[in-house]
């Protein structure tokens, strides 16, 4: 009798990799898809706790304590998720980080991932601010009187003191923005210091100071610093070193560059046509540079 060919040494070998392959990462993603089901107030309470204590240890460096955004990581209580709203997306987001960004991955159980998210949704405002205002008006505001584009960027077009704007209403709450406009160093968290960097220093956009052997001061924000050295974007941006030991010495003080915009200097009009404008920036399209 004729024996049946025996199966190629290769096809058994990719045979056996493709069930192992399901072995392991078929729970994964079964995982990852199934919420856990809680119908009991105290059980959702229990969750949201959980994920507050979590968030604060794991997230508020980047996020802020509260976290409507940080000097790295975005408003997350505004309803507004950049790379995608729903729990999948955002259990995603959490787990596997996002390339290309400052977002890590992490090694959280599930089910702090899902008290994690359980505490975001908390945040979340029950219905979305409508702002009524002229976004053309607003523009003109940004790109003229307000003089925002000075410091600046969006979409390639403006100065580059302060945070490029152009996805901040993705980022950021209405609230958040009429602040930074009304009180700039409200959200200057006391004594925050960048989670990144070993030395200890303030995040990006307090305010710096250098004074020179010959007394004279440039002011702006680090770009770099360390034990010997600074790097400077000075207010007129232009990029400064400084070594150290030959300078009298470097302030880090607690305010923010920007200036404070009062009714006097930009009324309630033309703040809201302002606030209008920075909600039309979400980063989506990709046209041609902004300008005046």
């Amino acid at each position: 009798m004729q024996k049946a060919p025996r199966p190629s040494v290769g096809i058994a070998l990719l045979f056996m990799a493709t069930l192992l392959a399901g072995l392991f990462v078929a729970p994964t993603l079964a995982t990852a898809a199934e919420k856990p089901r809680s119908t009991s107030s105290e059980g959702k309470a229990a969750a949201i706790k959980e994920g507050a204590s979590l968030f604060r240890a794991n997230c508020s460096p980047c996020h802020g304590l509260s976290a409507r955004g940080g000097g790295r990581g975005p408003d997350l209580t505004s309803g507004r998720w950049i790379h995608g709203s729903t729990d999948a997306a955002i259990f995603r987001t959490i787990t596997l980080g996002v390339p290309g960004t400052e977002m890590p991955a992490n090694g959280f159980e599930d089910s702090e991932v899902w008290a994690i998210i359980a505490y975001l949704r908390s945040l979340a405002p029950p219905h979305r601010v409508i702002v009524s205002g002229d976004p053309a008006n607003g523009k003109k505001i940004f790109f003229g009187s307000a003089g925002c584009s000075n410091c600046h960027m969006v979409r390639g077009s403006g100065g580059l003191l302060g945070p490029d704007l152009s996805r901040v209403a993705a980022a950021r709450s209405v609230a958040y923005l009429i602040d930074s406009i009304r009180q700039p160093d409200k959200d200057l968290s006391a004594g925050m210091l960048d989670p990144n960097n070993h030395y200890g220093l303030p995040l990006v956009y307090d305010t710096v100071t250098v004074v020179t052997a010959g007394g004279e001061r440039i002011t702006g924000v680090a770009r770099n610093e360390d034990t010997f050295s600074v790097q400077l974007l000075a207010t007129d941006q232009s990029l400064r070193f400084f070594l150290k030991e030959d300078v009298k010495e470097v302030i880090h003080e607690h305010k923010s560059l920007m200036p404070r915009y009062s009714e006097a200097g930009l009324s309630a009009p033309q703040l809201q046509d302002l606030i209008s404008y920075l909600e039309t920036l979400r980063g989506e399209e990709s046209g041609p540079k902004e300008g005046r």
